[in-house]
């Protein structure tokens, strides 16, 4: 094997170090050095006998995903870009749904069944930072999301409260002044639709508005169906109002299935999108594309959380005695304008 190596090194310019890093994904490779490898793996034909490798290492080359739902366009969109970035390192990804239930989420981060797996990562819904804290460290864990309890793992997330003041302060420069926020839920410990809300009511309030509670619609959880029934809400709570200024002429959804349930609702009720009601969603989701009209959304690099996230896993793994302290990653997004945000008319 090592003659093989030194054959791709000689090739590609490199180490025979960075070839092996490359291979295993144990380390930071820059991008052009890893393509260059990789051109040069394919070109002489390498291939690792990985199980060996990881029989050798004590490992098993299979990583968990933990995710509170597979059917969900956002999380099957991570999980898939998570699925193909770890082929690149040669694992296995396990994918396990929690559905936002604390017993499973913290099944989960106890390592069930026995270490069957060399690495987790995780998007926690219902655990708060006391109960993430405690657990053993046995196998690595990242977090996807918003919880971070102090010095308990690497976390890669987008930043909620800045992301939504931007969709909210779109809305108001739109010429926007009645706008509904869609998808707080206060009966979950849900930290990402707790700071959303924040950023909603942050950019109202930078614009000199007091933020209404009649207008922050909570939902049961992030669909189309309970953004349809969100919308019809607002909607029949305006009809009964004597003042006409009542309805929304703008929503803020926390979620683009949220978004796509409000659109629904606005169409069937003979409203124009967006000329009587802007609409905003969030996840940049591929669906949103087709909507009509179609959506604008706030978009996280998803293929960013995926990489990072993967990176971070491979360097607790293959580095478990470093003193490297747990990594805060933000990772950036943008506002996805479209044409479902317009101004208003009328």
């Amino acid at each position: 094997m090592s003659s093989r190596l030194k054959d791709v090194a000689a090739l590609a310019g490199v180490s025979t170090r960075t070839v092996s890093n490359v291979v295993s994904g144990s380390a930071s490779v820059a991008e052009e050095t890893r393509v260059r490898v990789q051109a040069a793996l394919d070109e002489l034909g390498y291939r690792p006998n990985v199980a060996a490798r990881n029989l050798r290492a004590g490992r098993t080359g299979l990583i968990g995903l933990a995710i509170p739902e597979l059917y969900s366009p956002y999380f099957g969109e991570l999980a898939s870009l998570i699925v193909h970035a770890a082929q690149d390192r040669s694992w296995t990804v396990v994918i396990d749904q929690t559905f936002g239930d604390p017993e499973a989420e913290q099944r989960l981060l106890d390592g069930a069944g026995g270490r069957l797996v060399d690495g987790l990562i995780i998007s926690p819904w219902a655990l708060g930072p006391e109960e993430l804290t405690d657990r053993s460290r046995d196998v690595p864990v990242v977090l996807l999301g918003e919880r971070q309890p102090h010095g308990l793992a690497d976390r890669v997330a987008v930043d909620n409260v800045l992301a939504a003041d931007e969709a909210t302060t779109h809305l108001l420069e739109s010429g926007r002044r009645h706008i509904a926020a869609i998808g707080p839920q206060p009966h979950l410990r849900n930290e990402t639709a707790r700071q959303r809300l924040e950023g909603y009511r942050r950019a109202l309030q930078r614009a000199g508005m007091n933020p209404d509670p009649a207008l922050e619609q909570p939902v049961t959880t992030l669909h189309r169906k309970d953004g349809a029934e969100a919308m019809t809400a607002l909607l029949d709570a305006a009809a009964r109002s004597d003042d006409a200024a009542a309805r929304p002429d703008a929503v803020f959804a926390f979620t683009d299935e949220l978004a796509l349930g409000a659109l629904h609702v606005a169409h069937a009720r003979g409203l124009s999108v967006p000329g009587e009601l802007a609409v905003v969603g969030f996840d940049g989701i591929e669906d949103g594309r087709y909507a009509n009209p179609p959506l604008t959304t706030v978009a996280p690099d998803k293929r960013q959380i995926a990489e990072r996230a993967l990176q971070c896993l491979a360097d607790r793994i293959y580095s478990p005695a470093s003193n490297v302290a747990p990594l805060d990653i933000v990772i950036p997004h943008h506002l996805e304008v479209r044409a479902s945000s317009g101004r208003r008319t009328g």
